[in-house]
């Protein structure tokens, strides 16, 4: 496959500046798109190199979550300090045990049966 060229005829070059800065991007969780302009790259550019590089395309992926983990972790801190923090936590992380979901069941558990209502039958007395 032969590399793509600019129109100066050079191919495309990532350098350590530009890797730095796409790698910046992506720490906070940019997408390619972002990255690439915060990085002053193209696309193609980009995906050229992480063919050549599929270790930098796992690197890129674990830097994506890098905001997640900067998340989890603040919340995770303020958990103690706050008690309304603390209970939603657990509903999300606990549900069985802490959800604010409720269920309706028939008999012993069972499906609730449903009887369909014809909506001319809601007017019948209207007149």
């Amino acid at each position: 496959m032969a590399k793509k060229k600019s129109k100066s005829g050079r191919k495309p070059v990532i350098t350590q500046a530009v890797i730095e800065k796409l790698e910046e991007a992506f720490e906070w969780g940019c997408t390619d798109s972002e990255a690439c302009l915060h990085a002053g790259c193209g696309r193609t550019t980009l995906y050229d190199y992480q063919a050549e590089n599929p270790e930098f395309v796992e690197r890129k992926n674990l830097l994506k979550e890098q905001p997640v983990r900067i998340a989890r972790q603040a919340v995770v801190e303020a958990l103690s300090k706050s008690p309304d923090l603390s209970l939603k936590f657990l509903e999300r992380k606990k549900k069985d045990e802490f959800s604010l979901r409720s269920e309706v069941t028939g008999k012993d558990g069972g499906a609730v049966e449903f009887v369909p209502v014809k909506v001319s039958r809601l007017y019948d007395d209207e007149d």
